[in-house]
């Protein structure tokens, strides 16, 4: 849950399936990249996740400034 909170993630519940917990959670899809690779580092390859679309959401200030920073240093 910690991996999950610190991409930015909002957590929506834990609860148990057949043999297996599972953690309900909402992370911006920027956020996710790469998470795979982190999720089987943590669980030393056992657990699997599954995505999918939820809604957009206004993008944090601090986000956006970085992004225009970004773009205009390419410029």
């Amino acid at each position: 849950m910690a991996d999950l909170t610190s991409r930015r993630g909002k957590i929506g519940g834990m609860f148990r399936r057949s043999d297996a917990q599972v953690i309900a959670a909402r992370v911006p899809l920027s956020e996710m990249f790469g998470y795979a690779t982190a999720l089987r580092s943590l669980t030393q390859g056992r657990a699997v996740y599954t995505m999918q679309f939820a809604r957009y959401e206004k993008l944090p200030k601090s986000v956006a400034d970085e992004l225009t920073d970004s773009v205009t240093e390419e410029r």
